[in-house]
């Protein structure tokens, strides 16, 4: 749901009624990933996927249908081969999918609504929902941010359910993780297990691209396209300016070292360094390659590489932390111009980050979809 929050945070000002069907599970080779969400509303205006094209119609009828009955029901569609046209996922996969009324007389308006506005606003939350469990509580909505002890909304069973819901709730918000998980019967205080998705929205990860070169302004379009906050670092006050990157979300003159030690990074931060310029590159990549972020990727002809890293061995960069290094950055794509250099680049972050390889998929028996691959981070649905 909240991979839509913009346009529902819309609707929800605007006092609309609508229904959501939301990704809860998956399994085999579905095309979207849970917390993918279709909404629409009482004019039929609808908005957002759920399986990229495979089972909209059926999932926009039960929509409809959650919004005159108010039920909220858990709907599974998987693979049909008994008729081509049936409603079914021709990709092979299975989704279950949670359709949520949010009507004038839903309880849980207030809370849905406040998820939406902090997810359209950039901030950080997790929206919990129960998935599977008892009727009366199915649909049921808890919100939490970080840091706080406190909560929004609830399930209406047990103070103790809540607690243990939010606290659970709060630790996946931490990763930025979207997902599933289960309260035992001992914990739901219901009787049985509860299966809860939460989804979690957090601001959009950072690529910082330090070199300001042609190259650079393809590179952050490629990230504001991938959903990342794009800052670009030169300490070449003419070459970093607006004109040349309006695009980028950010731009800062400074030695790249010196921002790099100065701003904040995470789990979820890509680092691409295009200056191929020692005096900038080597203590920036020795700073670079101790930091927990998720990608370090320098640019430069493979001579260039193997004499910056005899530079970095000399700066005290270990065999450990030069691993983590991709130079020359991006895939072999035997790209040339900046725009497909970028794509490269690009390319490269989206495997590290999926766990691909990288391989072209024809004549490959992998799996198309790494369920692997690190947990989506950004908002819900991104590709951040």
């Amino acid at each position: 749901m909240l991979d839509i929050a913009d346009e529902l945070d819309r609707w929800a000002g605007q006092g609309r009624d609508f229904a959501v069907a939301t990704v809860v599970a998956v399994g085999g080779s579905a095309p979207r990933q849970p917390g993918a969400a279709l909404a629409v509303d009482r004019d039929g205006t609808a908005i957002g996927s759920v399986s990229g094209g495979c089972v909209e119609g059926a999932v926009y009828e039960l929509c409809q249908q959650a919004l005159a009955d108010g039920a909220t029901r858990v709907e599974r569609f998987g693979y049909s081969d008994e008729d081509a046209f049936a409603v079914g996922l021709t990709c092979g996969g299975v989704i279950d999918i949670l359709i949520t009324p949010v009507r004038a007389d839903d309880p849980a308006r207030p809370v849905l609504a406040a998820a939406l506005a902090t997810a359209s606003a950039g901030g950080a939350a997790a929206l919990a929902r129960i998935t599977d469990g008892p009727a009366e509580l199915l649909g049921r909505a808890l919100l939490v941010r970080p840091d706080e002890g406190g909560h929004e909304g609830g399930f209406g069973a047990h103070p103790e359910l809540d607690r243990t819901a939010a606290a659970e709730a709060r630790a996946m918000l931490d990763q930025g993780r979207t997902g599933t998980l289960t309260i035992g019967a001992e914990g739901s205080r219901c009787g049985r297990p509860l299966t809860l998705l939460v989804e979690s929205s957090v601001p959009p990860p950072r690529m910082i691209v330090f070199g300001a070169i042609d190259f650079a302004a393809a590179l952050v379009r490629a990230g504001t396209f991938l959903g990342y906050h794009v800052t670009v670092c030169d300490a070449r006050p003419v070459f970093a300016t607006a004109a040349r990157f309006p695009e980028a979300d950010e731009l800062v003159v400074e030695w790249p070292h010196r921002y790099l030690a100065a701003t904040t990074v995470d789990a979820r931060t890509v680092l691409c360094v295009l200056t191929h310029d020692a005096k900038f590159d080597v203590p920036l990549l020795a700073a670079a390659l101790k930091l927990p972020v998720a990608y370090v990727g320098a640019m430069g002809s493979r001579r260039t590489h193997l004499q910056r890293n005899e530079r970095l061995r000399e700066a005290g960069v270990t065999e450990l932390e030069l691993a983590r290094l991709h130079s020359p950055i991006g895939l072999d794509l035997g790209a040339r111009t900046p725009e497909e250099t970028a794509l490269s680049i690009a390319a490269e972050i989206v495997a590290v980050r999926r766990g691909g390889s990288g391989a072209p998929l024809t004549g490959a028996h992998t799996p198309i979809h790494h369920p692997g691959g690190r947990p989506p981070a950004g908002r819900i649905g991104s590709v951040a």
